[in-house]
């Protein structure tokens, strides 16, 4: 009985983040529910049910997936979803073969930690917008105030599971106020079945929406390392090991592909229930799949997601101003824990291009005309890297290969399907200045710190 309470818990805590992505980008909460509880039984089925995690909506896919939808629709995003837990996988493979120092060497914390810090501030007009909503209502900023301060003062003051519960306490006493106001519309709960099947949606393949949407998998992939590590940490279990960092990336991959497959979005460990873990000290992983169930369970109860859906936008844009904010100071947070020095003036140049290419919005077209100059332009990398690499260390040289290979023949394979079907190859985003900063650091030659002019600015 005390596993079953703590396992209820452990998915309260989790509770509002999870509804909080279907919410902003329009998919079904009720889906989210049932896709966060299978996604998670199908992450201990991977990793032996060793590891204590829950996965649940990802924070990272929240900008993409509103610009996917307005361009492909919800089916083709979500074959763009889909294709990005296939990334994951392909990691957990690469990851088991070779280990993981070659992530380190091809995505440092200079590249890494401004895409994180991209993915929150691109969210920064989406926030405010919440906020906003209709002009005409003059309490809409009392609104988002509540939700905003209520957040803030669980957060910082909040004692025991009321700490790790800030995000649910924002949007409950933000509903509670709504009400007060007279904004909630309660004809949609009342007329909401007590129980119905979730609205699963099936993904339709579009290419454009895979090629707009799996650069995006490269932060979440890298963030899953070190939520890894953290509660390897916080239970005293080198969870990296054993399993193993390949089996927990690829259950993570398998867990969001099939959230993408029955209309959810992409799942990703959460950080809110380590926290729980590490308060409570519970380490047992049947709580997790407790949680998982009856996250499940939720998703039958048409009520749930009725109410959900009724949640005035200004009371979610409060919270948003802080989570998406929050993201980018995850960003930061990482280059500061690698020691990130700024001082090289190749990082300074990195750092800046992601961040205005990211935030900016730049969008890059290719016309399938203009595909075999990508081709060229690729296998000429190919070649330069691979002499590049002699002088590198064996297995470095070995690992970095085989990946600057794979990822040759993944935009060989791309180029062709372009050509065939005469599309159009779309980077935009994220996503672009992810790729970017990849390429910059691969090309650009390591220098020793010394100040210039750029320190200056």
């Amino acid at each position: 009985m005390k596993k079953i309470i703590v396992g209820v818990q452990m998915l309260f805590v989790a509770f509002g983040a999870l509804v909080l992505v279907p919410l902003i980008t329009g998919l079904d909460p009720n889906v989210a529910l049932f896709t966060a509880g299978a996604g998670t039984l199908i992450f201990h089925l991977v990793t032996r049910g060793k590891v204590p995690v829950f996965l649940a909506s990802s924070f990272a896919y929240i900008a993409p997936i509103l610009v996917a939808t307005k361009l492909y629709g919800i089916k083709g995003t979500l074959c763009g979803l889909a294709a990005a837990g296939l990334v994951k996988m392909l990691f957990g493979g690469f990851i088991k073969w070779r280990g993981i120092g070659f992530i380190d060497k091809l995505l440092p914390s200079y590249v890494i930690g401004p895409v994180i810090m991209v993915i929150g501030l691109s969210l920064a007009p989406v926030a405010i917008g919440m906020i906003k909503n209709t002009p005409d209502a003059p309490h809409n900023m009392a609104l988002a105030g509540i939700a905003f301060g209520m957040t803030v003062i669980f957060a910082l003051f909040g004692k025991g599971v009321m700490k790790l519960t800030p995000i649910l306490a924002g949007i409950a006493f933000g509903y509670a106020a709504a009400i007060l106001f007279g904004d909630i519309d309660f004809t949609p709960i009342k007329n909401a079945a007590w129980f119905s099947v979730p609205s699963f949606t099936l993904p339709a393949f579009n290419w454009k929406a895979i090629l707009y949407i799996v650069p995006v998998a490269i932060a979440p992939a890298i963030e899953h390392i070190g939520d890894i590590m953290v509660i390897s940490d916080i239970t005293g279990e080198k969870f990296y090991e054993k399993p193993g960092l390949h089996r927990t990336m690829f259950g993570d991959g398998i867990a969001t592909t099939a959230a993408s497959f029955l209309g959810g979005p992409p799942n990703t460990t959460y950080s809110e229930v380590t926290g729980a873990v590490a308060l409570t000290r519970v380490f047992n992983p049947v709580v997790m799949r407790i949680a998982a169930v009856t996250a499940i369970l939720l998703a039958f109860f048409g009520k749930v997601g009725a109410v959900l859906k009724t949640i005035p936008a200004p009371v979610m844009g409060g919270i948003m101003v802080i989570l998406f904010g929050s993201i980018a100071a995850i960003g930061v947070k990482n280059m500061i824990q690698n020691k990130t020095n700024l001082d090289s003036n190749k990082k300074l140049i990195i750092v800046a291009v992601i961040l205005v290419i990211g935030i900016g919005g730049a969008v890059f077209d290719i016309p399938w005309q203009g595909v075999y100059g990508i081709l060229l332009a690729s296998l000429a990398g190919l070649l330069y890297h691979l002499i590049k690499l002699r002088r590198a260390k064996a297995d470095f040289r070995i690992s970095s290969a085989i990946f600057i290979t794979m990822v040759t023949l993944l935009f060989v394979i791309l180029s062709y399907v372009a050509v065939r079907f005469q599309i159009t190859l779309s980077l935009a985003g994220i996503g672009l200045a992810g790729i970017i900063g990849v390429f910059l650091n691969m090309i650009l030659p390591e220098e020793k710190a010394v100040a210039t002019e750029f320190n200056d600015i």
